[in-house]
C-alpha cells in the first residue's frame, strides 16, 4: 500500500496535533468505543502524552496524510486511574509501559500496520527497560444495541501478539458518547504481555 510507520518526534508531533486529534474523534466514533470527541480534549490529551519522558507516538502515513497512530509510554508517568489497578495488585510499575490507543482508518486495517504499530512501540519498551507491556480495552455486553452484526473484536489479533487479559485487572473510565449529555463510566479490561 505505500504507508510508511514511523515515530513522530519533537515539532513533528506539534505539527501533526490536529490530524491526529480528528482521527482519534472519527475511529473512536465507531463501536465499540462510541466516543462523541472534542477537538480541542484531544489536542490538550495528544500534547500530554507525547511530553510524558520515553513517550513514544507512532503515526502510519499515507504520502502527507497520517491515516493510524498509536502511542505508548511508562506506566509511571500515566495518570492514577491507569496506574492504581496495578499498583493495588503489587505489579511493579517502573518496568511496565503502557499501550495508549491505536487507531487506524478502516480502508486501512488489514495490511499490516496494526503488527507495526505494536512492534514499533514494544521496541521502545524494550529500549527504556520495560520488562512488559499493558493496554486496555473498554468492555461491552454482548448484546449491546450498537454492536454492529459484522463486528469482528481485536481478541484474537492481541493473543497472537502475545497478550493476555489479566483476570480482575480493570479501571474505569468516562467519557461523552453518541446521544448523551454528560459522560458515562466505562469499564477497561488489562491486557499485558512480559518479555
Amino acid at each position: 500500500m505505500g504507508i510508511e510507520v514511523r515515530p513522530l518526534t519533537g515539532n513533528e508531533i506539534a505539527a501533526a496535533l490536529d490530524d491526529l486529534a480528528a482521527l482519534r474523534i472519527t475511529v473512536f466514533a465507531a463501536y465499540p468505543y462510541l466516543y462523541d470527541g472534542d477537538a480541542a480534549y484531544e489536542a490538550d490529551y495528544l500534547t500530554e502524552y507525547a511530553a510524558a519522558p520515553d513517550a513514544v507516538l507512532v503515526a502510519a502515513f499515507d504520502g502527507a496524510r497520517i491515516v493510524g497512530a498509536a502511542t505508548a509510554a511508562p506506566m509511571m508517568h500515566q495518570k492514577a486511574e491507569f496506574r492504581r489497578p496495578f499498583e493495588a495488585r503489587g505489579i511493579e510499575v517502573a518496568r511496565l509501559f503502557y499501550f495508549g490507543e491505536s487507531v487506524l482508518l478502516p480502508e486501512y486495517r488489514g495490511h499490516g500496520i496494526g503488527h507495526a504499530f505494536f512492534d514499533q512501540r514494544e521496541a521502545q519498551a524494550v529500549r527504556c527497560g520495560a520488562n512488559a507491556a499493558c493496554f486496555a480495552a473498554v468492555v461491552r455486553a454482548d448484546d449491546h444495541p450498537a454492536k454492529p452484526q459484522d463486528y469482528s473484536p481485536l481478541d484474537a489479533f492481541w493473543a497472537r501478539r502475545g497478550y493476555a487479559v489479566v483476570p480482575d485487572l480493570t479501571t474505569e473510565l468516562a467519557w461523552k458518547e453518541h446521544g448523551d449529555e454528560a459522560e458515562r463510566v466505562n469499564l477497561m479490561q488489562y491486557w499485558m504481555r512480559q518479555w
